[in-house]
């Protein structure tokens, strides 16, 4: 029989098994949002701490965890918020052309109303000009 390391048989190696690891050592992690559950339930510790002491403390440690989680999740958001950045700038694009057209519009429109005044305040000063040009009394 194989001995462990405390002098104990170690019932499990004698009949090829393998023997399960220690219950003090910690499993290891297998995917990130465990790690992230962790480092949230330590920072939550950390603030209900802080808050009892100093409540001052609390915005720069915020600051300190959106420092340290930046680096991992900047480039899963900016994978997720991408397609909403381009719609974004194809709304952006389409309402600055919508924009263009209703500009040029109004401005056919000012140019169109300047030329009906221009011409009606000839039409009235061509008869003006003519009565000054023939004698009275005639």
């Amino acid at each position: 029989m194989a001995k462990k390391l405390d002098g104990h048989p170690d019932p499990g190696a004698s009949n090829g098994q393998h023997a399960a690891a220690p219950a003090d050592e910690p499993e290891p992690i297998e995917n990130g949002s465990d790690e992230l559950l962790a480092t949230a339930a330590t920072v939550g510790v950390v603030a209900v701490g802080a808050l009892v002491f100093e409540a001052a403390l609390i915005p720069g440690m915020v600051l300190g965890v959106c420092a340290m989680l930046a680096p991992k999740a900047l480039p899963k958001i900016g994978g997720a918020l991408n397609p909403l950045f381009k719609s974004t700038v194809r709304g952006a694009y389409l309402l600055s052309e919508k924009a263009r057209e209703v500009a040029a519009e109004m401005q056919e429109q000012v140019h169109d109303i300047v030329a009906e005044v221009k011409s009606e305040g000839d039409a009235k000063a061509e008869p003006r000009q003519d009565r000054a040009a023939s004698p009275p009394g005639l």
